[in-house]
């Protein structure tokens, strides 16, 4: 086989490129060799023709090599014409064609860096729109779910409920209460450390009780959750679409909905609250060691304490926000899902995103209740 893949000959600004052998990847140091070698050498030429008659093979490699070639001399301000391809490769060299080369980058003046900062502002505004539109229509898709099983309690997929149950809560349950006794202890030693100058020790047992259950208690859990399971829902959602497994249930004419997020955001709410309580829990006894050990409160006065400081409204204030911050998390991880297309770069995208938005809108329905909580007294 000759070394020489291709021959070039040049008269004037006319220059004329002669392919022969195989232009496959098996070639390819040769090839890209001789290619670039031939486009530097010639940069001032006007009329560029290469005859490919000759070329027994080509596959992807050497078509792209071309077309880079082709689109180089292009640039240059060169006028190149391939002739001789087979019509195989030619389909191939048009599929290539098709591809847009990487586009130039001109520096923008200021109007133009204007324009485009107040565009983007406009395009991010629109999207979370948009964000807002798909999680209206995702609630109101599951809401009419529901009340078709209200009206057919034989048609829920209670098997699934139930398993989606073990991997929402029973699952999460160790985790959940290993951050929150941490959290705990971190409260009430912070809590020992600066109020020890006052001499008001006996007032953290206040802080760590109110904290806790009103607040601390079910954040917590409730960011712990959406990026535990949350991200799962998107990711198992996601990875369906992906292999058209829901457009296989909507052709056996199954509801997505119905089949596949109803039981999961219904195990989220369901499984939520039971979390937010073992974690409220485990944070108080986690703030308690630490006052018994590192501030010598007994557990006898921190339990008296923590009666007079805490009412029955502090702990139903929290536990009020668990469901309806679990639904927020499951419709979410519910339209990211949904929205993965067919590459695996989609689903890493859509999975980040369901993570950032459940957290995010987690944390604003805690301000929300905060607010409305404080207007009726409670």
């Amino acid at each position: 086989m000759s070394d020489i893949l291709l021959e070039e000959t040049s008269e004037g600004e006319r220059l004329k490129l002669v392919g022969a052998g195989a232009w496959v990847a098996l070639n390819a140091r040769r090839l890209e060799s001789q290619i670039d070698s031939a486009r530097l050498r010639h940069r001032g030429a006007g009329q560029v023709d290469i005859d490919m008659t000759g070329v027994e093979r080509l596959d992807t490699f050497g078509a792209w090599l071309l077309e880079r070639l082709v689109r180089s001399f292009s640039a240059g301000g060169a006028t190149p014409n391939v002739t001789g391809l087979k019509e195989d490769y030619r389909l191939l060299m048009d599929e290539l064609g098709a591809v847009k080369g990487a586009e130039k980058i001109v520096p923008r003046t200021g109007t133009q860096s204007l324009t485009y900062a107040l565009s983007s502002i406009g395009e991010n505004v629109a999207s979370v729109g948009n964000s807002f539109g798909s999680i209206a229509n995702m609630l109101g898709a599951v809401i009419v779910a529901l009340l078709r099983v209200l009206t057919r309690p034989r048609s829920f997929r209670f098997t699934s409920l139930v398993h989606q149950l073990d991997n929402v809560a029973w699952r999460a349950v160790p985790i959940v209460l290993l951050i929150t006794f941490l959290i705990g202890c971190i409260i009430a030693q912070q809590g020992l450390f600066h109020f020890r100058r006052f001499g008001a020790d006996v007032f953290v047992v206040d802080m760590v009780g109110i904290l806790v259950l009103r607040e601390l208690g079910v954040l917590i859990v409730c960011i712990m959750v959406a990026g535990r399971t949350g991200s799962a829902y998107t990711a198992e959602l996601g990875s369906m679409k992906m292999r058209e497994e829901i457009d296989a249930l909507r052709t056996m004419g199954f509801d997505p909905t119905e089949v596949l997020i109803l039981p999961r955001i219904l195990a989220l709410i369901i499984g939520v609250p039971i979390l937010t309580f073992l974690g409220s829990m485990s944070a108080l006894y986690g703030g308690g060691l630490v006052c018994w050990l590192y501030g010598g409160i007994d557990p006898e006065i921190f339990l008296s304490r923590l009666k007079e400081s805490i009412s029955l409204n502090t702990f139903q204030v929290g536990m009020i926000k668990a469901p309806f911050m679990a639904l927020v998390i499951g419709i979410v991880a519910s339209v990211e899902g949904m929205a993965v297309k067919g590459s695996a770069e989609s689903l890493g995208r859509q999975t980040t995103a369901s993570v950032v938005e459940s957290i995010f809108l987690v944390i604003v329905m805690d301000g929300i209740f905060a607010i409305f909580f404080a207007s009726i007294g409670k």
